[in-house]
């Protein structure tokens, strides 16, 4: 009688069920691969559609970044993109818009954030700003303040200081080692003719990318890009620039008053989207980051925070990987009040660095492929982190990885692979080291070349 009784109670309940199941009226779409299509004047749309997002994200991302400087018009890139921007956020707010601008050391970006049925105005805004930009000795002149404001405020984003130097010793006399907003010397003999020259020697059609992502139609984009940018032409040719000599060195900002030391420790990396890049951010989350603000930090996987945890070693650290075009930097950026005990957290840390060419172990590389890939795929939650992905990526290699790439890329890295690349990028190799602030226990430089090569 038990039995009929359930029995019977199952049967009702999945009867009731089946009344409030709302049916599939159309399969799920399915997630599409980045669609890229070049203009006849050189121009690269690239897309990543998504029609329920809501949001759009256009913009473009332009192969023109403070690399393509020279010693004497450091800053130009930066320069040039203040005075695009200018006047023009103003645009954006009327179609409830948000303009974005991007400096960096190989690319400049103008992106956008709208509805996705305001698509085509944003493009046209974008377009204007690209090809039609007021440069004048008054324009000039006002936007120059602006950059020595942008200066001054950098001053105080210690880290952002430790890195430019750490980039300035790494690539010494190179235009990669110089600071995107560049100094005030060079930006106070930037004039008007200097900006028109770099623009049209840069701002071409085949070093552009226009992207799209969220709410976008890739088919409409390239007619609105026809429309607006077919009459771009191509950029004037330049020079191919040799690859950035990486130089092992160090740079000292001694100041006792700043109650926390910041230091930075690199080596020279792999270009972006390489093979050995891959191995390199695996590598990045064998080391880990850590931080003592966090609830779980005394039990991360990493083993260098198990000793930093434990000794008090540090506030915080996180191993980083850095890819340009044609090199890199990977390395280790901490800060701490535990002036005294720099020298034991470097010690400890070259040793995490040796240990990655002689026996990490299979699981560790395990867990470090699933943190990189969720890392990079987690990341993508919005149509603006989408848009500079895709940008990024299809001015690197002319294309865009997508998840079941990247996962396919990642997931054939070894632990064997790992200790080849280490082996090759860390062990006896030169070494960059930045230090600021109250950092008299910095270890010797020469103590810490010395220690990229224990003893096996």
């Amino acid at each position: 009688m038990a039995s009929r009784l359930l029995s019977n109670t199952l049967q009702a309940n999945v009867s009731l069920t089946k009344q409030f199941v709302r049916p599939m009226a159309t399969a799920a779409k399915q997630a599409t691969a980045t669609r890229v299509t070049n203009l006849p004047n050189g121009l690269t749309v690239a897309t990543d559609e998504n029609p329920s997002a809501g949001a759009a994200t256009v913009g473009v991302w332009i192969d023109a970044g403070s690399r393509a400087e020279s010693a004497k018009t450091n800053g130009l890139a930066n320069f040039l993109e203040h005075v695009a921007v200018q006047g023009q956020a103003a645009k954006f707010e009327k179609i409830g818009g948000v303009l974005t601008a991007q400096t960096g050391r190989e690319f400049t970006s103008f992106a956008a954030k709208t509805l996705g049925a305001n698509v085509g105005q944003s493009v046209e805004v974008l377009a204007d700003l690209i090809q039609n930009t007021k440069i004048d000795a008054a324009t000039v002149d006002k936007q120059r303040q602006a950059i020595f404001k942008q200066q001054l405020a950098a001053e105080s984003d210690y880290e952002s200081v430790v890195f430019d130097h750490l980039h300035a010793t790494a690539f010494q006399g190179e235009s990669l080692g110089r600071p995107v907003a560049g100094i005030k010397e060079t930006v106070e003999g930037l004039t008007a003719e200097d900006l028109i020259a770099f623009q049209k020697q840069y701002y071409g059609a085949d070093r552009m990318v226009l992207v799209g992502s969220g709410d976008v139609d890739h088919d409409a984009l390239v007619r609105l890009a026809e429309q607006k940018f077919g009459g771009l032409q191509a950029a004037t040719p330049a020079a191919a620039s040799p690859k950035a000599i990486f130089t092992g060195s160090e740079v000292r900002l001694r100041d006792d008053v700043l109650p926390l030391a910041r230091v930075a420790l690199a080596v020279e990396g792999a270009p972006y989207l390489s093979d050995d890049y891959f191995k390199l951010l695996v590598m990045q989350a064998v080391i880990g980051s850590w931080d003592k603000g966090l609830g779980g930090a005394a039990n991360l996987s990493s083993r260098l925070s198990t000793v930093v945890n434990s000794n008090h070693l540090a506030n915080s650290f996180s191993a980083f990987t850095k890819g340009y075009k044609d090199t890199g930097l990977w390395g280790m950026y901490f800060v701490t009040e535990n002036k005294d005990q720099i020298d034991d957290f470097i010690h400890f840390t070259q040793r995490e660095w040796a240990r990655l060419s002689t026996n990490v172990t299979s699981s560790e590389i395990e867990r470090a492929k699933q943190q990189v890939k969720a890392s990079l795929l987690l990341s993508l939650d919005t149509t603006c982190a989408v848009a500079q992905d895709i940008g990024s990526q299809v001015l690197a290699s002319g294309k865009r990885l997508d998840a079941q790439e990247l996962e396919s890329t990642i997931n054939k890295i070894s632990a064997d692979d790992v200790r080849k690349a280490a082996n090759k990028y860390l062990w006896d190799q030169e070494v960059a080291v930045v230090g600021q602030g109250p950092i008299e226990c910095l270890t010797d430089y020469l103590r810490v070349r010395g220690f990229m090569a224990y003893n096996r």
